[in-house]
């Protein structure tokens, strides 16, 4: 058994937030005491709607301060657009805590459960997502937003490549895909796109030189998503600019059977948040009716980072056990509604934590 404690921050967040993060922390807790890993502090802290009413703002100074002193954190959706002026126009607390914290890379898999009515059954593939730069306005400039209009009627985005930017998110995917099944897919618009997504595609291509192992292609965004539909369980990791990711992303979840299940984590070099990839869902907040499992198997997706960075095979087992229990309870048909099941968030956790007992 391990020593080591790690501190970890909880962000309930919005809408659905409050139900899933505590559930995900249920199910790590049960991992961590299965692996025999070493205790977990959790620490929550204000963000969101319940910050903005306490504090004064959805991620106040104390909570970006206290964050800087762990070792990660799980944070829930947000519901931003329902958030009263001026918060409504600022950065959305994730978006905040992304560029405070440099998460250069959005790590997003797509997997497949036994029984989970997946669109495209196999589907086993990770799309990395370059988080930083690219088309989104929030994320194209330093300070501001990358996104103006110079009359009424004209509206003018930026979007913003750069090869430091694109070199390390491709190592990300590289180097995964060393762990994977050794193949990286390369997505752009270069046809159109030419000097920003062309950028990206080149530089991914002379990565790749340093990774003669791992099998290296390239498709457009337009004929990547009919790919994913047709073939998903080809693809292995997929490397692409911050908007094709997102989209790119969505799409894969929901062939791999909901968004429910979508888990992913945003990280750097030296932190890491563990993020669903779905949103808040206000319609059925505090019915529990929400599906657990992305929150879930971001918070695995957590250990597995911890457990490479401090060389913890303890915190790697308990990952695996959350990821194993998530599928060994789906696949003994115990579902939420968005399954096809009828089995709410709480009893939904409380059986994945009873499975991995038993694993």
């Amino acid at each position: 058994m391990t020593t080591d404690t790690y501190r970890l921050g909880v962000l309930p967040g919005d809408g659905i937030g409050p139900e899933i993060v505590p559930a995900a922390v249920q199910v790590v807790d049960a991992a961590l005491a299965a692996a025999g890993a070493g205790a977990v502090e959790w620490i929550e802290l204000p963000l969101g709607r319940a910050a903005i009413d306490e504090h004064g703002d959805a991620v106040p100074a104390a909570t970006l301060e206290t964050l800087a002193e762990l070792d990660g954190w799980l944070l829930g959706p947000h519901d931003s657009a329902a958030y009263p002026e001026p918060h409504r126009s600022k950065l959305n607390p994730s978006g905040t805590i992304r560029k405070h914290f440099d998460l250069f890379a959005n790590i997003r898999p797509a997997k497949a459960l036994d029984d989970a009515d997946a669109i495209v059954p196999g589907t086993d593939l990770v799309i990395v997502r370059e988080n930083t730069q690219g088309f989104y306005a929030d994320r194209s400039t330093y300070k501001g937003t990358g996104e103006f209009m110079p009359s009424p009627d004209v509206a003018i985005a930026m979007g913003i490549v750069t090869r430091p930017a694109v070199e390390r998110i491709a190592r990300q995917a590289f180097e995964l895909a060393r762990r994977r099944r050794g193949k990286v897919t390369i997505v752009h618009k270069a046809n159109v796109l030419r000097l920003t997504t062309g950028l990206f595609r080149d530089v991914c291509r002379e990565v790749a030189a340093g990774y003669p192992d791992v099998t290296v292609d390239d498709y457009h965004i337009d004929a990547m998503t009919v790919h994913l539909l047709r073939r998903a369980a080809d693809f292995d990791v997929v490397v692409t600019e911050n908007m094709f990711g997102d989209i790119l992303s969505d799409l894969a979840g929901e062939i791999a059977g909901s968004l429910g299940i979508a888990p992913s984590i945003n990280a750097s070099h030296e932190r890491a948040m563990a993020q669903a990839a779905h949103g808040s869902a206000p319609d059925i907040a505090g019915q529990d009716k929400a599906n657990p499992t992305a929150m879930i198997l971001s918070a695995a997706m957590l250990l597995e980072w911890l457990g490479g960075r401090h060389d913890d095979q303890a915190l790697r087992t308990a990952a695996a056990l959350v990821e194993q229990g998530v599928a060994a309870t789906v696949r003994a048909g115990t579902k939420t509604p968005d399954m096809g099941g009828a089995t709410g968030t709480r009893e939904f956790a409380q059986s994945v934590a009873a499975t991995i007992k038993r694993l």
